[in-house]
């Protein structure tokens, strides 16, 4: 791992996606226009699980600040870049983006994940 390596999931959302996520979370499903918050938060806990660091990775902080509500059935781009890795602790700094194919930013942030073989 370096910093600037990164990782990125393409991902949309049906009107079905939303009204499971509404069942599981015990919530009414009044809203189908708008993707919730924890839905796109999901996109880098898979990125960061799977991708990049991967495999043994444990998640310690997440930040992220929505700058408007994602639209259901756009194609979103979830992206997460090192920008720091820290050997002596194996923690490894992450910034979190997800955005559509024009380039519009939804939500950017932060993550804080534990990792194996961090190096300087």
């Amino acid at each position: 791992m370096r910093v600037g390596d990164h990782a990125e999931t393409r991902r949309s959302y049906a009107p079905d996606d939303i009204a499971a996520f509404h069942t599981l979370a015990g919530e009414p499903d009044t809203a189908r226009d708008a993707v919730p918050e924890p839905l796109v938060g999901a996109l880098f806990s898979y990125l960061l699980g799977v991708k990049l660091p991967g495999f043994g990775t444990n998640y310690l902080k997440q930040e992220l600040q929505f700058e408007q509500p994602v639209p259901v059935g756009v194609p979103l781009i979830a992206r997460v870049e090192i920008t720091r890795l820290r050997p002596d602790k194996h923690l490894v700094d992450l910034a979190t983006t997800c955005r559509d194919e024009n380039g519009t930013v939804y939500c950017r942030g932060r993550a804080l994940v534990l990792a194996k073989d961090v190096e300087a």
